[in-house]
């Protein structure tokens, strides 16, 4: 017999979790299916930057910018333990851009959209200024910026805990391999073989949409239904060892018209990135998208073009790379949009029960997305429901009395906790926000440096982690602070379980 389900989610990344959370708190029966890890491809391989796209102004999206520089204040507010401000530091190359060119875009920057908590922009000199002493000495001058900083895959996971927290039944690791549309309902089969059925079904397979309908989805009439052609972009990101010690971020211009980032990245590293890499026409994505040396070469020119300290691929420690499904618009990969399509019928002309697809979008601007989703959803059910995620907090994100002040809720967790690593429980405090304490109370036996059992027991019981590199390269990025020995003894961890 078949579970009954209102809405059935494919698709674990953020536009699938953010979906069924706000699905689920307007009362709906939703299950979502991942079928691995939640986050385990474009949602953990961002820039990690919760930002309006500076250089989308430059192709004319100002509604796409307006959007997601709303959306980035109600992010910041939303949860302040794991989404943070970050300053950027633009330094000047004339023969790139005119200095008036930068200062009305970034006019344009600060007055798209209400900003409370962040700073607006202005000039700034670099030359003998801390900002301006890992540069070469020629940039001179410079403009400073705020946008976002945030953990993706922590994002990602959060709106999984908010959505069960609501109702929803999550499921990781497990594939929607058949979806039938009937008049009334889905006939849905999962990958361990339980079968449901749905009023409605929301394809947020991200690079694999136009696929998941293809190759498991069948129409009314018996046939795959049609699906809106993808552009399929590969972003790729090196780490290598600390090239400043402040705590602004950099973005470079190109003399290819592109930018890249030069971010602070884990206490001790510097995160730079991104390319825009196209897959050919028809190519399905990778199953794990990795960099070529091309694409190293790439990051590594360009970021010493600016770096005093130049950046060669032997310094790289790490390096990740996913898959962007942005809509077939034309244009170089660059240019083109990374705004979302959201369709959503009842039948595509054949009658049947409704779907929703989504295509596109980009990681600032997924909760506008879900609300819009579940509005449309609603609509097609009979009872859209009021939006309501705007002003609710992901878990962890309500620090009480400290609102937005993650500083001074960090130093309140380290008073309480004298005893314990000042670094271990801020990490922790970014991680869980108000949850931490209760993380701490009872650590139980360390596994590796900082890493508790209480902690691993939670991330396995609360947080779909199933395996070492769930936590050691999602869920949090101490995989890059650990000796093989120690990556070890996480995975003998859970291997023992």
């Amino acid at each position: 017999m078949a579970d009954d389900f209102d809405v059935v989610v494919v698709g674990g990344g953020i536009n699938g979790t953010g979906l069924a959370r706000d699905l689920a708190g307007r009362g709906w029966r939703v299950l979502l299916a991942e079928r691995e890890d939640l986050a385990s491809h474009t949602s953990s391989a961002s820039t990690k930057l919760v930002h309006g796209g500076l250089r989308y102004l430059e192709t004319y999206e100002f509604s796409l910018v307006r959007k997601a520089l709303q959306e980035r204040e109600v992010l910041l507010r939303s949860a302040p333990h794991l989404i943070r401000p970050l300053r950027f530091v633009l330094p000047h190359a004339p023969h790139l851009r005119p200095a008036w060119m930068i200062r009305i875009g970034l006019f344009l920057y600060d007055h798209l959209a209400r900003r409370e908590l962040l700073p607006g922009s202005h000039g700034l000199r670099l030359a003998g200024g801390v900002y301006g002493a890992p540069l070469k000495p020629e940039f001179t001058r410079g403009f400073v910026y705020s946008d976002g900083w945030v953990d993706d895959a922590r994002l990602v996971v959060l709106n999984a805990l908010d959505a069960q927290a609501r109702g929803a039944e999550v499921l990781t690791r497990c594939a929607v391999t058949q979806a039938q549309r009937g008049a009334d309902d889905w006939q849905i089969t999962l990958g361990n073989g339980r079968r449901l059925r749905s009023r409605a079904l929301v394809n947020a397979a991200g690079p694999w949409a136009e696929r998941f309908l293809r190759d498991h989805t069948q129409g009314a009439n018996g046939r795959p239904l049609p699906a809106r052609g993808l552009r399929l972009v590969k972003g790729s990101h090196i780490v290598v060892d600390q090239r400043f010690t402040h705590d602004h971020a950099y973005i470079f211009q190109n003399p290819d018209g592109r930018i890249i980032f030069a971010i602070p990245y884990q206490e001790r590293f510097t995160l730079i990135g991104t390319t825009d890499v196209e897959l050919p026409e028809h190519e399905e994505p990778p199953a794990r998208a990795a960099i070529e040396a091309a694409e190293v070469d790439y990051l590594c020119e360009q970021a010493s073009r600016y770096l005093a300290r130049p950046v060669a691929p032997a310094d790289v420690l790490w390096t990740y790379a996913g898959v962007r499904p942005l809509l077939d618009e034309g244009g170089s990969a660059s240019s083109v949009t990374r705004d979302y399509l959201l369709e959503a019928d009842a039948g595509s002309g054949e009658g049947g029960a409704p779907l929703l697809n989504v295509w596109g979008g980009k990681l600032t601007t997924y909760r506008k997305l879900a609300e819009d989703g579940a509005t449309q959803l609603g609509e097609l059910l009979g009872k859209a429901g009021q939006p309501w995620t705007a002003g609710t907090h992901l878990p962890g994100g309500d620090l009480g009395r400290h609102g937005v002040d993650m500083a001074a809720f960090t130093a309140e967790l380290q008073a309480r906790h004298a005893g314990r690593s000042p670094a271990v429980v801020a990490r922790m405090a970014h991680a869980y926000g108000s949850a931490t304490a209760g993380l701490l109370a009872s650590p139980g036996r360390e596994i590796a440096p900082g890493l508790f059992e209480a902690e691993l027991q939670h991330l396995r019981d609360k947080e779909w982690a199933c395996s070492a590199e769930d936590v050691l390269w999602r869920r949090s990025k101490l995989g890059l602070h650990y000796t093989p020995d120690e990556r070890a003894a996480v995975a003998a961890w859970f291997d023992a379980r």
